[in-house]
Parts: C-alpha cells; structure tokens; sequence
C-alpha cells in the first residue's frame, strides 16, 4: 500500500516539475526577437504568438458567450453584445501591437466606441416609450461625440486618415 502511495506522489512530483521546467526558460535558451522581422525565425514566431492571441481571443469570446447561455430576454442579448464588442477590441488591439500607428490606435478607438453605442443601444431596448428614445438618443449623442473626439485628435496630429462618418460600413 506505501509503494503505490509513494510511487503515485513521485508520479505527480515528476509530473509538476515537468510542467514547471516547460513554463521556464534557461538563460542559454536563446529566444526569439519580436522585433527582428528580417530572419524567418523571427517571421514564424511572430506568426505563432499572432495565432496564439487569436486563438485566446476566440477562446474568450466563446466563453463569454457560453455565460450568455443562462440568460434570457434582454440581459442575453445584451451579453452577447457585450461578448462581441469585447472580441473586436481584443481583435483591433492585436492588430494595433502587430502594427503600431496612428491608424490601427484610432480603429481601437473605433471598436471601443462601436462596441459601447451597440451595448448601449441594446441596453435600451429594456425600456418603452419615451424613456427607450431618450436612452437611444443619449447612445447616439455618446457615440457621436467619440466618434468627434477621435476626428479631432486625428485632425491635431495632422495624420489625413478622414473623417469618423467616411466609413459607410458604420453609418446608421
């Protein structure tokens, strides 16, 4: 009986310090450069730490959707507002690291600002009547003013990437 016991605890010592040993790096281990783009090694682990951030964002999106599952009504809707918005943050922000401007850090802003005024909109649709217009009008006058804000500081770096209301895809 002491010999399986101890040989299940050897197992499960040997089995810890394996993943410990994994999760570490030796200091002779040499690592790739982010930064390096010119060497293919460089490239390939770019692309390998991209797919891991999109699978985690994918992985996230969908476990903040399964939370979703219990709900019902508006507050499930509203979740998978939520859910959505939240991955295409994520998603504009990985692509802001992959490619640092002025440009990807305004379509961020864009998604962030996308992502409220759907929330926001989908909040009101709990309420009737004047409240509903009210709350649909205050959604809309708080993405417009973000959607100025970004306008106004693109216009004061002097980058010429257009105006908030040039992409059609975003017009309501």
């Amino acid at each position: 009986m002491n010999i399986k016991l101890y040989a299940i605890a050897a197992a499960v010592m040997l089995a810890f310090a394996g993943a410990a040993q994994a999760q570490t790096a030796s200091p002779s281990t040499p690592r790739a450069d982010p930064t390096d783009r010119g060497s293919a090694k460089g490239a390939v682990a770019d692309r390998k730490v991209k797919n891991a951030d999109e699978d985690r964002i994918e992985a996230e999106y969908k476990a903040d959707k399964a939370k979703c599952g219990t709900m019902s009504g508006n507050a499930k809707d509203v979740c998978e507002k939520e859910a959505k918005g939240k991955e295409k943050v994520a998603k504009a922000e990985l692509d802001a690291r992959a490619n640092p401007s002025e440009r990807s850090q305004r379509k961020v802003e864009e998604a962030k600002a996308e992502a409220r005024y759907e929330v926001a909109k989908e909040r009101c649709d709990d309420m009737k009547g004047n409240e509903k217009s009210a709350c649909e009008k205050e959604a809309k006058a708080d993405h417009e003013r973000a959607k100025a804000s970004m306008t106004k500081r693109t216009a004061s770096t002097g980058s010429s990437t257009g105006a908030a209301g040039s992409n059609p895809g975003t017009a309501r």
